[in-house]
């Protein structure tokens, strides 16, 4: 029996890619010697959540369709997923990487730095996502297990061993200079150096959560309905301490760039806002107390959303190449228009896209892992 479609996770997705563009927008405007610290904050600390949510998302989209006590179709699985993100993360790559050549002036890599480029997720800045994602499909049985045999408990131990793996991983001094020291043509080098554009490990505990919580919707419902008031208070409060971290780096004499740097998703307070970032939206947009108006708004959104995430650094680098060729220092309010100037572009781009190829199913397929017109 098919279950109900939960506009919730339509409706994330829009947000979380809204969010990634403000983050990438964000660093545009701290190349500004004079960035105002607040637009900073608002571009590259609030929407840190933006990345580990949508993991979130998608474990919960994918344990709501499957039913762990039945025999997993691991070749099935695969099949799909491989078209809906291998297809798009290949065929985006080449489009960068051909584009950066032309355009930009960049070298045409060589067919073993071509597999470097494509394993780490580095053909552009935000195409890692894609590889991580592809690393949890790859293990989902094993993500099924822990879903099928976990608990409160269980959650709880591994958040804290989450915690602790990331602030090993991104804080640890020992860490960074043991990579430093390694010769730059060691093998081990760029695995270790990259390790956060392809390590699971970073985002285990937000993914199993999802589909944790996926499993036993009827109780996640349930908690929801009657812990709205804390679930909000939660999510403000943890917001809080994530900005204070932020704002305490810079008061202690550090750069803009260090202080975004290190009050990141995966540092202690960014790991609980991510959390309480996950069920607050989800709360807010399964019970909606906010105007009917906004829907049809947060579906397109929704809707496009893995377009305008793939596709939006080409309207941000033309953008940014014009300002700086017009001779103009990105201000804050040129910030926020830029920001709008992007989404909005990219919105428009991906509406088009979506409707010559539902006449061009191959321009579907290569650009969003569609081969039909729903």
């Amino acid at each position: 029996m098919k279950k109900p479609r939960l506009a919730a996770i339509e409706y994330i997705r829009g947000i979380s890619m809204m969010g990634v563009i403000g983050i990438h927008v964000g660093s545009q405007y701290l190349e500004n010697p004079s960035a105002n610290l607040h637009l900073v904050a608002l571009f590259d600390v609030f929407t840190r959540f933006s990345v580990p949510i949508f993991f979130f998302i998608s474990a919960f989209g994918l344990f709501y369709n499957l039913d762990i006590k039945e025999p997993f179709d691991y070749k099935g699985f695969m099949k799909r997923r491989f078209r809906t993100v291998l297809i798009p993360y290949i065929s985006w790559s080449f489009f960068y990487i051909i584009t950066n050549s032309l355009f930009h002036g960049a070298r045409f890599p060589s067919a073993l730095e071509l597999v470097r480029l494509f394993f780490f997720g580095l053909t552009q800045y935000h195409l890692y996502f894609l590889v991580i994602l592809l690393w949890f499909y790859l293990l989902m049985p094993c993500w099924i297990v822990m879903v099928r045999h976990m608990n409160w408990k269980g959650m709880a131990l591994l958040l804290l061993l989450q915690i602790g793996f990331n602030y090993v991983s991104s804080f640890n001094a020992t860490l960074y200079y043991f990579i430093a020291d390694l010769p730059d043509d060691s093998l081990l080098k760029p695995f270790l150096a990259y390790r956060l554009n392809y390590w699971v490990f970073h985002y285990i505990f937000i993914f199993l959560l999802g589909g944790w919580l996926s499993v036993h919707i009827l109780k996640f419902q349930k908690f929801m309905q009657e812990h709205r008031t804390g679930i909000c208070l939660s999510f403000w409060l943890t917001l809080a301490a994530l900005l204070g971290y932020y704002y305490k780096i810079i008061f202690s004499g550090a750069t803009l760039l260090d202080g975004i740097y290190t009050a990141h998703q995966l540092c202690p307070a960014g790991v609980l806002y991510t959390i309480a970032a996950s069920i607050f939206f989800f709360t807010i947009f399964t019970y909606q107390r906010y105007p009917d108006f906004l829907n049809p708004v947060f579906s397109l959104l929704g809707r496009h959303s893995y377009f305008a995430y793939l596709a939006h650094p080409v309207f941000l680098t033309t953008y940014s190449i014009a300002l700086a060729r017009s001779g103009h220092i990105m201000t804050a309010p040129l910030a926020i228009l830029m920001y709008l100037a992007v989404l909005c572009s990219v919105m428009l781009a991906a509406i088009l896209c979506r409707r010559i190829g539902n006449h061009i199913p191959i321009l579907n397929l290569l650009s969003i892992g569609i081969s039909s017109q729903k």
